[in-house]
Order: structure tokens, then C-alpha cells, then sequence
């Protein structure tokens, strides 16, 4: 019997009837994963450490569940980062703090800044507890192989506070979604700077300002991914994407989307909906509270038109 492939469009539209609230979940769950590393309270733990760089802090609490390993494995797990900037860190900062020490420091980081954003009532609320269940129940149910920094992650122990716990379950649940989104790129041929290129030329991504230096990569090698990627005829030569290129993110979009199906069709649509609406509300509180920088707010915290379009 002859088949057809079903188009994009097609695709996209069989997935949000079946799904729901499934990719704004994944949204909001990144964000509140995200909160920790906008605030102080992961660079207070490490800093008797003497460490107090922002991006070693940064690499200490997401590299620490992979152990002590080659910087060449942490480049390849993030993707995004340049190779530089990881070696100038991994593994040295493991003579600095040990990854368990640091893996306690990101736990104990994470609950002190939900409790001091959300407040005391919410933290050790019913609701909240509710959210931790239903997001651990999600993390369980993804899947390990292709998927190192969830695997890694997928093994600690779980924490005994609701607010730290719902917190790694959202970790769990954005490296799921990350490392399926790496091998995507993969696909496309969109590794390490060239992804962040075309990602900054959407508008739905961040500015260029604020991913190249962040990520460690230089104006010459920033201009050379760019340079790339218009070979392709995926931007233009401001740099802007093409219809071809927006083409090709929507389509990464919705294979990353379909390869992250499995915890949320595990969770089962209500439960997503309710997952997903509780925990915006968690970043809304959050990023009211002043948490993400005023580019970012709308990143992490995206209107209600943008939000409900996801």
C-alpha cells in the first residue's frame, strides 16, 4: 500500500491536537530550570571554592552530572559552546570543587532561590508538591539512549524538598528535550555556532549581544558561521533569515518537539495542562520578582499570545 509523508503543517497540527499543553510544559519547565542560573545563589555556594566566574559557575552546576570527563565530551553534549571556552575550564574545575560537591551546591542553589522568588507559601505548598509528582512522573518516562545529559541526570537521587525536587525533574526534562534537539541539529548540519547564528536571526531567539559572548565564541568565528549559513541560502546577508531558513528552524522545531512526545504522552493530556499552567504561573512569579534581565523577560516568561502560539 503506497504512503504518503505528511507535510509540516500537517504535522505540527496532529501534534498540538494530540499533545495540548505539551510544548508550552517544555517551555515553562525550561524556564524554571533556568531561574538558578540568574541569580546568586549558585556562585555563593561555589565561591569558598574560589571559584567566581560566571560561566565556570554556569559549567559547574550543568556539566557536574557527567562527572570528571574530557572537555570534548561537555562541548559535545552542550553543542553550543565553544571549544575554547569549555578547555579553559574542564576539567580544572574539578581539582577546584568535586562534581558531588558541586551537584549538592546546584540542589541546595536551586531551593534557595525558588523559595526566595516564589515565597515560603509556595514552596511548601500542596500545589507545588502536586507539580514536583507530575514532573517526576514525566522525567521518568523519557527515554536514555541518545540522551547523555538526561541520563546523567536521570541516575541522582532524588531530592527530598517538593521545590528542589520539581526543580530536577524540570532538569531532566529540559536535557531530555536539549539532547534531542542536539541531534537534530545534527541533522541539519546546525552544530555549535552556526545553531546559534541562525537561532539569533529568528525572532524568536535571543540577540546575538548576549548568546556570542556567553557562549565564548569570537566576532571572526560569529561572522564565519553566518558566512555558512548564507552559503545555504538560510540568511541573508544582514544576516536575517531567509524563507528557506525559516523553513528549516520550524521544521528542527518540530522534530525536536516530536522526539520530546514521550514524557508528556507518559504524563497524559490533562496533567500536562495542569503541569504546564502551575508552572508558568511558578515563572511569571519569578520573573516579576525581577529574576530574568528585561531582554530575557520575554524569553522565559513569554506573553500570552506568544505562549498560547507554542
Amino acid at each position: 500500500m503506497p504512503t504518503t509523508t505528511p507535510s509540516l503543517e500537517g504535522f505540527m497540527d496532529h501534534q498540538h491536537r494530540k499533545n495540548g499543553y505539551a510544548r508550552q510544559c517544555a517551555q515553562a519547565l525550561n524556564a524554571l530550570h533556568s531561574i538558578p542560573y540568574f541569580t546568586s545563589d549558585l556562585a555563593d555556594e561555589l565561591a569558598p571554592f574560589g571559584i567566581d566566574d560566571h560561566s565556570t559557575v554556569y559549567l559547574a552546576g550543568r556539566a557536574s552530572p557527567l562527572g570528571i570527563v574530557d572537555p570534548a565530551v561537555v562541548t559535545a553534549a552542550f553543542n553550543s559552546f565553544a571549544p575554547r571556552l569549555v578547555a579553559e575550564r574542564i576539567p580544572a574545575l574539578w581539582d577546584l570543587v568535586p562534581p558531588e560537591r558541586a551537584l549538592r551546591a546546584r540542589e541546595d542553589a536551586s531551593a534557595a532561590a525558588l523559595e526566595r522568588l516564589l515565597g515560603t507559601e509556595t514552596v511548601h505548598s500542596p500545589q507545588l508538591a502536586e507539580a514536583a509528582k507530575l514532573a517526576t512522573v514525566a522525567a521518568g518516562a523519557c527515554a536514555l539512549p541518545g540522551r547523555p545529559l538526561y541520563a546523567a541526570n536521570s541516575v541522582l537521587p532524588q531530592p527530598e524538598r517538593p521545590h528542589a525536587a520539581l526543580w530536577h525533574a524540570a532538569t531532566m526534562l529540559r536535557e531530555h528535550r536539549g539532547d534531542g534537539h542536539v541531534a537534530v541539529l545534527g541533522h541539519y548540519r546546525l552544530t555549535g555556532v552556526d545553531s546559534l547564528v541562525i537561532d539569533c536571526a529568528s525572532t524568536h531567539g535571543m540577540a546575538k549581544e548576549i548568546v556570542m559572548p556567553m557562549r565564548g565564541w569570537t566576532e571572526e568565528e560569529w561572522v564565519a558561521g553566518r558566512e555558512r549559513l548564507a552559503g545555504r541560502g538560510l540568511v541573508d546577508a544582514a544576516g536575517l533569515l531567509t524563507a528557506r531558513g525559516a523553513k528549516l528552524r520550524d521544521e528542527v522545531e518540530a522534530e525536536t518537539t516530536w522526539l520530546d512526545r514521550r514524557p508528556y504522552d507518559a504524563l497524559g493530556a490533562e496533567h500536562v495542562e495542569q503541569l504546564a499552567l502551575y508552572v508558568r504561573d511558578l515563572v511569571e512569579t519569578a520573573a516579576d520578582a525581577g529574576v530574568f534581565p528585561p531582554p530575557l523577560r520575554d524569553f522565559f516568561a513569554p506573553p500570552a499570545d506568544v505562549w498560547n502560539a507554542l
